[in-house]
């Protein structure tokens, strides 16, 4: 990794994009970009299309080019990730437009999948493109030894999909990939919003809700103060101000949050015996920004009565470990070509 080492290391979320060049993270932008209606042409990547969400004229669409974790719209993906690099050599001039890089995928993707993303990441200037799956790269960052033969447990809860898989050894034992997490938590809440308080709420607001007081339990030791939504009623058009606490949001909440209790139970059930004797003792690692909802680590530690652990900066875990990959590329025999 020299001193202008072109090698770079990318998350490619549903929800955020998150570029890791010489050990840093130099780009960590929503996965969101704004078009030109017209002419299809980038007019804005990141954070920037993120604000103009749900604020658009005709003249311009807002997509999220992944969707539960793999690309929905192969040339909007391109596009965002083209953006993003762009913004980094404008950080950095001795960047050029070819280089080595190593781009997280989802453990249940299909070959079909793998193919768009690296199709899409060569597109975007990839020389040579290593993919790690998400999983592992989630156990790399939190700071396991993935080559070690001992097993370990890894959730990691994203804006698209649940990722639950054992590893040991250097390779997924166990895994299981579910469609649901962060972005289907932010439609329970605006589905309840609707339904119970008449209120209209878009997805930024649903998810200032559930950062403000989304929760996994009715009952937590230091509950936040209730949060006030602004929102238009559905019936008058009239302003409204309804004042929503974590214990309602933990209700709301319930269902999804079960199918994921219920995905880690079935993970654990297809685990060897001699790792899910590792597991017991070494617990399970949360990670993913889903890993950041209030009493999730408690309930599921509850539930199944193994400890649950939350990643000490789990929103950035898959990001680091993907740049551990990219500095390990001959080492890791499990990056993907």
């Amino acid at each position: 990794m020299g001193l202008f080492s072109q090698d770079i290391a990318i998350d490619l979320g549903t929800a955020n994009t998150i570029i890791i060049h010489n050990n840093k993270i130099v780009i960590d932008e929503p996965s969101v970009v704004a078009l030109d209606t017209k002419t299809n042409k980038l007019v804005a990547v990141g954070e920037k299309a993120r604000e103009m969400r749900g604020k658009v004229h005709e003249g311009i669409r807002t997509v999220r080019p992944l969707r539960d974790g793999v690309i929905g719209d192969f040339a909007a993906a391109e596009l965002m990730m083209r953006g993003l690099i762009k913004k980094l050599s404008a950080k950095n001039r001795w960047f050029s437009n070819s280089f080595k890089m190593v781009v997280c995928i989802p453990s249940g993707s299909t070959e079909v999948e793998i193919r768009a993303v690296r199709d899409s990441s060569e597109h975007a200037g990839g020389r040579e493109v290593y993919m790690i799956y998400e999983p592992m790269a989630a156990a790399l960052g939190i700071g396991l030894d993935v080559l070690a033969p001992e097993g370990n447990m890894i959730v990691d809860i994203g804006g698209g999909t649940t990722e639950i898989a054992v590893i040991s050894l250097g390779g997924i034992v166990s895994n299981k990939s579910i469609r649901i997490a962060g972005d289907d938590l932010t439609e329970d809440i605006i589905e309840h919003m609707r339904r119970v308080h008449n209120v209209k709420v878009g997805e930024r607001t649903a998810e200032l809700i559930k950062i403000n007081v989304g929760s996994a339990l009715t009952e937590l030791a230091n509950p936040p103060e209730e949060y006030i939504v602004h929102g238009p009623n559905q019936m008058t058009a009239l302003p409204m101000e309804v004042p929503v606490t974590y214990q309602e949001i933990s209700h709301c909440l319930e269902k999804s949050i079960s199918k994921i209790e219920a995905a880690v139970l079935s993970a654990l059930e297809q685990t060897p015996p001699e790792l899910y004797a590792d597991i017991v003792k070494n617990g399970v690692y949360l990670s993913g920004g889903g890993a950041l909802l209030r009493g999730l680590d408690k309930r599921l530690t509850d539930k199944i009565g193994i400890q649950f652990h939350v990643a000490d900066d789990p929103l950035h875990a898959v990001a680091k470990g993907t740049g551990i990959a990219l500095k390990n590329i001959k080492h890791f025999k499990f990056l993907k070509r």
